[in-house]
């Protein structure tokens, strides 16, 4: 009679943490790893070293700023020890070896302590890639 009592508590317990893996593994499916599950919009700033200030919506499935803007084909770049190494934006050349100048990242008006590849991107958020000598 224990026994029984003790096999059923085991069982239980086993179909339990299946139950809770299979969810695990379902929402993780559903989420994906490449992106978000919904899409999201954000803000991009471009200003080019004259001044010149364009601004567009971007609205991707994406999960990274970086991932959203090469999906666009809006950057280009390398990449570094850092990261991504933006050197052009909308056909727009930065090249420090040449003039000293390079693509700097915004969020919300603060300089990004993270590249763009390494930025989730927040949804209503203004991003600005500035071109900074």
């Amino acid at each position: 009679m224990k026994k029984t009592k003790i096999l059923k508590k085991f069982l239980f317990i086993c179909l339990c943490l299946i139950l809770t893996a299979a969810t695990v593994f379902a929402m993780a499916a559903c989420t994906g790893e490449e992106g978000n599950s919904q899409e999201v919009s954000f803000t991009l700033k471009v200003v080019t070293l004259d001044g010149a200030e364009t601004s567009t919506v971007i609205t991707t499935t994406k999960k990274t700023v970086g991932e959203a803007l090469l999906d666009k084909g809006i950057i280009s770049g390398e990449d570094g020890q850092y990261g991504l190494y933006i050197k052009s934006v909308n056909g727009i050349t930065a090249d420090y070896d040449t003039d000293k100048t390079y693509w700097a990242f915004y969020i919300n008006g603060e300089y990004a302590m993270t590249g763009v590849d390494k930025t989730d991107i927040t949804d209503g958020a203004t991003y600005m890639l500035k071109v900074e000598k």
